[in-house]
This record gives structure tokens, sequence and C-alpha cells, in this order.
């Protein structure tokens, strides 16, 4: 972590220099607004977290609810939301707080007594070498708190307005500036009923499966409903099921499934039980259902084991439904070409599914972490507005692809146990190994735009796959033998990364091919650090330049390396030491051979701010990375 650039900084470095204009929330609304948030749920806050850290982008973020989530909902995190934390800084406290799901087993009827239950298989929970981070369980409440606390040490000092909801909005595409007027009410019991309006210039809906926002531009969920009542409870009781502290997956012989999902603090545990088929007219409010029909379906499930549930922290029930909406953002279809979006969906308000695979507030956070960097381009005038438009492209894709495996993973789950005829193996065991990297949340792939290269160049790091996450590794940065994951440098501040990979005999010498780019991105007029970085900016402000190297940090000097490898920045024109790397010989993780990297040639590694990967190319295809920047940023004026 670096800080003190522009002068000695004492107390918590998390918490940032206000910026000069806060507002005052002790006064009315404010008339206008950059981007106005609707919900704060995993979504909503994690786009608030990313806009807040630009201190001028003023933005604004509404919670129907009157205080913060206490418990309960989602409570899953996959090892590609753990990346993405690590971007926000809180992945080590998430570590710490969180259980970690090391093991998952699957239990099915005793054949010897069908009315039993006994384990028939086990596996890890993620697979080796998918990612340096782990599958954990934590209270969603938790992550909100996580995001606010960003929000809250950000320069705007961000916080939600709580006992406000959006319901309505419109939109004027002829206007230039502020064409959204949103209207609120307030919620609150000594002002409920009351309607204000402000004007925005951007507004997300994260407002959920009933969002007022994707309702107001025409939007509509389509999709099916499985017709099954499920009961999901988060309990402090006493059991002798042995599995009680992994995650288990159960299937009776005729009373319907269990999940069993350890909670953090060693004590909780969430259950998730099957309860009654639904006729196809017939909604989960029909059938009175509570918290004692979980109770006493679950006990039923887990004979011969026991359960004596003392507390219930929260309980709810819900019907399966796998539903996606036919758009994203405000823009038909057929405007597409002179209309940029102003209103946008994430999370619930575009896509519902079951918690079963526990992909939902992963998803969600998906959705914002795309966009919050794309408003921050737009909003600075890095980008044009057509830039969003790519919102849309990439994440209604991958809602689909969750959408579509989820029907099919509920369906898995429900089976019933003699349905299947591979005794070796049962099919929900089968299903879990086979979709690892899905439920990961490693699959997502973008597909080529301006923003992802079409793969002309992929053979130079074969393990850097264009369109997806960047799969980070071990390195040792030069300057201090600090061994460290490489992805981890990369933070949620909307800044582009280029990793310089060195061809073999490469140390950083004039002429060789990494001090050739260095030189070409640091002075030449087609260079896109000269023409997209801006007067009195840092030269890393929009582009982040970084190099590993093939021999081991004793072998290189680092005084040698190229100027542009060595920045001098802030007003004191201080030396940033963290921008060389070299493999990390000494552990034998070496992140040439593990990602597939050509050790002749070397490449460029283009990284967008989001994690994932935006191109590969030469070292020597100056004009090629110029020409890709040149693509989406604005030039300097």
């Amino acid at each position: 972590m670096q800080f003190h650039l522009d002068g000695f900084r004492p107390g918590d470095p998390d918490v940032h220099a206000p910026a000069a204009d806060l507002r005052d929330r002790s006064g009315p609304l404010p008339e206008t607004i950059d981007v106005l948030i609707a919900g704060c749920g995993p979504a909503g806050l994690c786009l608030a977290a990313q806009l807040s850290l630009e201190p001028s982008i003023r933005t604004m973020i509404v919670e129907p609810k009157l205080t913060p989530m206490e418990k309960g909902q989602a409570d899953g995190i996959n090892v590609r939301s753990m990346e993405m934390f690590q971007a926000f800084g809180f992945a080590d406290k998430v570590k710490r707080e969180s259980v970690w799901i090391n093991e998952t087993t699957f239990w099915s009827p005793d054949p010897a007594n069908p009315g039993h239950i006994h384990r028939v298989g086990r596996v890890q929970d993620v697979a080796d070498g998918l990612s340096e981070m782990p599958h954990v369980l934590i209270n969603q409440a938790r992550v909100h708190d996580l995001f606010m606390d960003v929000m809250k040490n950000s320069p705007t000092r961000l916080e939600p307005d709580y006992g406000l909801k959006v319901v309505d909005v419109v939109v004027d595409p002829a206007a230039d500036d502020y064409p959204v007027t949103v209207t609120l009410e307030r919620t609150s019991p000594e002002r409920e009923g009351q309607r204000e309006t402000i004007r925005a210039r951007y507004v997300v809906g994260c407002d959920g499966a009933r969002s007022s926002v994707r309702q107001a531009i025409g939007g509509a969920l389509h999709g099916d409903a499985a017709h099954q009542a499920w009961g999901v409870m988060d309990i402090l009781a006493v059991t002798d099921f042995p599995d009680y502290r992994m995650k288990a997956i159960i299937q009776s012989a005729g009373e319907g499934a269990i999940l069993v999902l350890p909670r953090e603090g060693g004590y909780l545990v969430r259950l998730y039980v099957e309860l009654d088929q639904l006729a196809e007219d017939e909604r989960v409010a029909d059938r009175g259902m509570g918290v004692d029909d979980i109770i006493a379906k679950a006990k039923r499930i887990l004979a011969p084991h026991t359960l004596d549930v003392k507390e219930v922290v929260w309980w709810s029930i819900y019907e399966i439904g796998h539903r996606l909406t036919d758009r994203f953002d405000d823009v038909p279809a057929d405007q597409a070409a002179t209309r940029a979006p102003r209103v946008m969906l994430a999370g619930d308000a575009c896509h519902t599914h079951s918690p079963k695979a526990g992909q939902g507030m992963n998803v969600s956070m998906g959705d914002a972490f795309n966009l919050g960097w794309k408003l921050r381009a737009v909003l600075t005038g890095r980008a044009a507005p057509a830039l969003l438009h790519s919102y849309t492209a990439e994440r209604r894709a991958a809602a689909k692809s969750l959408v579509d495996f989820d029907h099919r993973w509920s369906r898995v789950v429900g089976n019933r146990p003699e349905d299947d005829t591979d005794a070796a193996m049962p099919r929900v065991q089968r299903e879990f190994i086979a979709n690892g990297d899905f439920t990961a949340g490693l699959t997502v792939c973008y597909e080529a735009s301006a923003l992802t290269g079409a793969g002309q160049h992929q053979a130079l790091a074969t393990g850097f796959p264009i369109g997806m996450r960047l799969h980070s590794a071990p390195v040792i940065r030069l300057a201090d033998a600090m061994p460290m994951q490489l992805g981890h440098v990369i933070d949620a501040d909307a800044r582009w990364r280029l990793f310089l990979f060195a061809g073999a005999g490469d140390t950083g010498q004039p002429g060789a091919p990494v001090a050739q780019l260095c030189d070409f991105l640091e002075t030449a007029e087609a260079s896109p650090l000269r023409r997209f970085t801006r007067a009195g900016e840092n030269i890393d402000a929009v582009i982040d330049v970084r190099a590993v190297f093939q021999p081991g940090f004793r072998d290189l000097v680092y005084p040698a390396m190229p100027s542009l490898l060595r920045p001098h920045k802030g007003r004191y024109g201080l030396c940033d030491y963290e921008k060389v790397f070299c493999a990390d010989l000494k552990s034998g993780d070496d992140i040439f051979t593990m990602r597939g990297i050509d050790r002749a040639a070397g490449c460029v590694v283009v990284v967008r701010p989001d994690q994932y990967v935006a191109e590969i190319l030469p070292l020597d295809d100056h004009a090629g990375l110029a020409a890709f920047f040149a693509g989406f940023l604005l030039p300097t004026s």
C-alpha cells in the first residue's frame, strides 16, 4: 500500500483527504447529481464505493429501508469476488472474519435403510490452481459494511440516504445535461409519502427484482419458475450430523434436499431446505408455511441424525425462479447508434435465480464492478458516453449464462437419488465437479470489442485468456524483495494496467524490448500515456505500467531499469519503487511457466480496470498498443 506521496500522512492510510466540495447532509436534497443509485444491496454499494473514490463525481445512493441491513439474504463469496475485494483493500479482513469452504460432501439415502442418509462422496471445494483466494461465507450485511467503510473514508465521504425510494424515472434524450428526472418518495414514518425530484446525469437501478427503475424504462423480467418452495434459515443448533461445519448437499429418499452451509463465527449454520411442490398457479404465501415447517422438514431429511434448534437468527421461504430482463439500460436497440445509455440496471433488477449455486451476490457485484470504472471514465472526460453501451453487451451475456446454469443446477440439487443410475458417483457430485470453474466465478469471458482484443497474439501468454479475469501468480518485487501476487497491484481506481513480461536476456538494459517500449511510452507523440494523461497528472494516472523479468531479484539492478519503471511522482517528485518485479524462483512458482508466457519473446498484457485481460501484444507492437487505447479513450486537449 502506498501513501505519503504528497507529504507525510499520519493515521489510517485508508482514510483519504476530503474533497473540496462535500455535500451538506443536514440541508435539503441536492437539485442535481452526477449519479443516482437506487438500492443499498451488494450491487448498489459496490458501485457507490467505486464512484466515491473519484473526488469530482457527485454520487447519491438511496434506500427505502430506514437502517442498514443486519442479517439474512446472501452469504456466499466466490473466489472471483474475493479477487475483486482485494482491489478494494478488504480481502484480508474478509478472510479473517469469514468461514472458508474447503470441502463439500454429498449425502444420499442408505441402501440398507432408505429412511436414513449416509455420506456418498466428498470433494475439495475449490480445485487447486484456480485462484490464490478461498471460497468463503460471510453475512451479506458485513459485505455491505465493508463497502460503506470504503465510501465513508473516500474523498467524497459518501453515505447512503435511507428512507428514500425511487418511484419514477424519466429520461429526456434531447437534454445535454442532467437529462434524467428522478422522483423520490420518503418512507420514514414522520415523512411517509412526501415526494421530491432530483435531476441526474445517470441513474443506476440496483433496487431488486421488483425494480422501480426497471419498470420506469419499460424493462421486464422474463423466465420461468420451478414451482418449488424452499426454506432458508440461519440457526444456532446442536446436532450429531458429522459434516455440520462443512458444505454439504443432502438428498433424502422421500423428504427432499438440504444444503448445509457453515457460517462465520464458528457456530452459526445456514440450511436451505426443500419444502413442498407448488401448483402452477400457486404462490408460496398461499401455503402459510413458517419457520416451524422448515425445522420439521430439516429434521426428517437429516434422519437418523438429530437437530435441536436453539435460536433462529433469520429465516425466509421462497419460490425458485430463473428470470432475465430484456434490457440492461434505457436505450432501445434501434437507437443505440444515436443515443448513449442514461439509465442502467444491475443485480436482481436485471437477473434473478435461486441461491443454490451461491452466485446472486457475486454476479450482482460483478455487474457493478464492470460499470463503475466506465462511469468514472465517462464522467471525468476520459471516454465518450458511448462507452456505456459496452455494459449491457458484456453483462447481459454473463447474466444469461448464470440464469441458464442455475436453471440446470436447481434441478440437479432437487433430483431424486433413485433417478441417478451412476452408482460410482451421484449426479449432484459429478455436476458439482464439472461446474467448479463456473461457481468460482471464473468463466465470464467478454467478447471481442473496442475493450477486448480478438486474440491474435494469445499464444504469447496462454495462461492469460483474453476477455477473462487476470489469473494472478506469485512474483518478487525487485526494489525490496517482497514476495507478492502480481494481481494484487490492481486497485479499484479505474486505471488500466500494462504488464510488460520481458523476454529471454532482457534485464531492462537500453535497446532491449522492454526499454524500447518504455521509451516509446514515455516520449513518443503517439504514446497512449502522452495522449491520454493530462498536464500535471502523474505519469500513471490513467495507464499504470509494470514490468516482470525472468531472472531472480538478485540478478537485476534496479537503478538500471528504464526511467518509466522508476517514475518520479507527486508534488515532491518522489520515486515510485513498486513498478518492477521478477519471477519467484525461490518458491518454484515461476509466473512465466505458470501462465504460459513465451520466454523467448515476452509480451505485453493489457488489463482493464476491472481486472479482465483486454489484449496481449508483442513487446515491439508499439503501434498496436497505441491503436488499442485510441479506440475508446479521449485524447487530452
